[in-house]
């Protein structure tokens, strides 16, 4: 699949990830939606003529050709959806980015990704919690996400390249320069363990319209969404509601009564819409990351030896961790997501596999 072609679907007005998606689908190669014709993209659901003329008129391929010779001359990794180093968890969110460019050292489909967000006006009590929270996220060994911007997302990156654990940027601009500019060094000390990933191309300025989308990326990119400090109202919270909506883990730390900055963690907590936590074991806990081996004694030859190939496949990958996501299950065996749901459901059956807290299977 031509990655030209596809930067140029990304660049379509009106053609956002969904509708790039449905358009891959149906014409199965994006030079193939180009060459299409008018009348025959009309035929696509959700396209009406102004998408079907802004498609026919599309012309900046020579915009596309740039970006890429920029992209190579910078060390920046294209990564396209459905390729291997794609962000799975990202991947099954309905509106993953078609392209995401990424420079850095960071395994974006690590086993342990978390995604810590806050208030841009954080306290010193905030940044203290940053602090201590990835002090005991580096025990067990997580890639932590955060968008780079002030306040809490800075003091969770600084505490990662002092604790060195890897972190990723998520931003809302082009790799071609750093928002805010006073990142530029913690952007460059990230870059050693961790990296920067946007879906924007070069030469897009940080527009407020490019925040929500950036949020979505650092909620699909990670099995718990970790809201530290935020107001009733703000980026925290629209993160926070988006790791919900793509069925993913939201925890969030409480304050006093009084504080400020707690208001919106206090809120999302009393409408379940995130456990409360006061540390990284929490986290732990929640994701079943600290269940020991010892939960593996079930797994005796003779249950192995009655079960299909395929759910000899899917224990395999059980065994050899203490606890695993059932996306990263979905992304370590290659099985379609209704394939591991029918699975699981036997082997649970069974009695062989639990499903715990934190969408997290184990075995008995």
């Amino acid at each position: 699949m031509s990655t030209e072609y596809l930067l140029a679907l990304t660049r379509i007005p009106g053609v956002g990830a969904v509708l790039a998606r449905t358009l891959l689908s149906h014409f199965g190669a994006a030079e193939a939606i180009f060459n299409a014709s008018y009348k025959h993209l009309l035929h696509v659901e959700g396209i009406g003529p102004q998408l079907a003329r802004n498609i026919r008129q599309f012309d900046e391929f020579d915009t596309c050709v740039a970006e890429l010779a920029f992209a190579e001359a910078h060390g920046i990794q294209l990564l396209v959806l459905g390729d291997e180093k794609y962000p799975k968890r990202l991947s099954y969110c309905y509106d993953a980015p078609l392209v995401l460019f990424y420079k850095g050292q960071a395994n974006l489909n690590a086993q342990k990704i978390v995604s810590v967000v806050g208030t841009r006006n954080a306290t010193t009590h905030g940044k203290l919690l940053c602090d201590e929270l990835v002090k005991g996220l580096a025990e067990y060994g997580a890639l932590v996400v955060s968008g780079l911007a002030y306040g809490i997302d800075a003091a969770v990156h600084k505490a990662c390249v002092k604790y060195e654990l890897p972190t990723l940027g998520v931003l809302a601009h082009g790799l071609d320069r750093i928002y805010p500019n006073a990142h530029r060094k913690l952007a460059a000390e990230m870059l050693q363990h961790g990296g920067l990933l946007t879906e924007f191309p070069s030469q897009t300025i940080p527009d407020r319209e490019n925040f929500p989308k950036r949020n979505r990326i650092i909620a699909g990119l990670a099995d718990a969404t970790i809201v530290v400090e935020a107001n009733s109202k703000g980026g925290a919270l629209i993160t926070s509601d988006l790791a919900n909506s793509y069925d993913r883990e939201v925890c969030a730390f409480p304050g006093r009564a009084t504080d400020e900055y707690s208001r919106g963690c206090h809120d999302l907590i009393k409408t379940n819409r995130a456990h409360l936590i006061t540390q990284a074991a929490d986290v732990a806990s929640l994701l079943a990351w600290d269940i020991t081996s010892s939960c593996k004694k079930g797994l005796t030859q003779a249950n192995w030896l009655s079960r299909t190939p395929d759910e000899q496949a899917v224990l395999s990958h059980l065994a050899e961790c203490d606890g695993i996501a059932i996306d990263t299950l979905l992304l370590n065996t290659g099985f379609s997501q209704s394939k591991i749901a029918l699975l699981l459901l036997e082997l649970q059956v069974a009695g062989i596999v639990q499903i715990v807290p934190g969408n997290r299977c184990i075995l008995l």
